[in-house]
């Protein structure tokens, strides 16, 4: 259960607000959590999913403050669709992740890309935005998208995420937009800091981030090599690694699972420790 219901917003910190949208689902958990930074002007984190009652629920929180820019960590339909109304309605720029077009063949097992997502201002790496009393400070993460951005609180010690870290589960990465080998090393990344908190995209807020980020590169490390000892087995399409390596799994969260599995594959054949054999059949070595 989330801990706060839809709409209503939840006072993290003194200059932090979150507002849970209305778009639970596998993929989601109880759906995207909006962050709103600042007391007089304002900067609207990952606004959300285009849904009236949601930004109904920004612009009340707002209450007419002026709002310096609508923040985006990266372009998934269930972070930036809102950024369009919401400008239009507060005239405030859209600033953050790069806009991506990519050619997918794959089934697609998160959210979707938002194809109309279009920034005023691509934010990289350091660079900083700047109210009254807050500090947002871009950290480029790829891995569960290429254009991933987290944004640093220094005031607070505080951490937006996104989506690269969740507090209720390990993100999806489904090439071709997304990149384990980046993926590992935004995590190393993120473990070299001293953040005090996250406050993610979707789940709890994170009071421990390096022990969880520590526990993510070894997850992943795992997952890696139960890989590698099933290629060693025989040669395997994915499927059949998936339902060896995820028993017990939501048949729903299977095509995620899939694509994960891909990018572990394409993180290892950059590695030369495994090949496809045949069209879709992989092998070590």
């Amino acid at each position: 259960m989330p801990e706060h219901p839809t709409g209503v917003p939840v006072q993290l910190e003194p200059i932090v607000t979150r507002i849970l949208a209305p778009n639970p689902s596998p993929f989601t958990f109880t759906g995207t959590q909006t962050h709103i930074v600042g007391t007089n002007d304002l900067a609207v984190i990952d606004p959300g999913p285009d849904e009236a009652g949601h930004l109904d629920a920004l612009l009340a929180v707002i209450a007419g403050r002026p709002v310096t820019a609508i923040v985006v960590t990266h372009h998934h339909r269930d972070h930036s669709p809102a950024t369009r109304p919401l400008a239009a309605a507060t005239g405030a720029p859209i600033v953050g992740a790069a806009p991506v077009f990519v050619r997918d063949d794959g089934p697609r097992a998160d959210a979707g890309f938002d194809v109309d997502y279009q920034p005023d201002r691509v934010l990289a790496e350091g660079q900083r935005l700047t109210g009254e009393g807050w500090t947002l400070a871009a950290i480029a993460t790829p891995g569960h998208t290429s254009n991933h951005l987290a944004f640093a609180l220094p005031e607070s010690g505080a951490l937006f995420p996104g989506d690269h870290v969740m507090g209720w589960s390990t993100t999806v990465v489904s090439p071709p937009d997304g990149d384990m080998a980046a993926y590992m090393a935004s995590l190393d990344k993120l473990l070299a800091r001293d953040d005090r908190v996250y406050y993610p995209g979707h789940g709890d807020r994170i009071d421990n981030p390096r022990r969880l980020v520590r526990g993510l590169l070894g997850h992943r490390r795992q997952r890696e090599g139960q890989i590698l000892r099933l290629l060693d087995d025989s040669p395997q399409p994915i499927g059949a690694m998936v339902a060896r390596m995820y028993v017990g799994l939501d048949p729903r969260l299977v095509p995620a699972a899939e694509r994960s599995v891909l990018a572990h594959l394409f993180d290892l054949r950059g590695r030369g420790m495994v090949s496809e054999r045949d069209e879709g059949v992989w092998r070590r070595g």
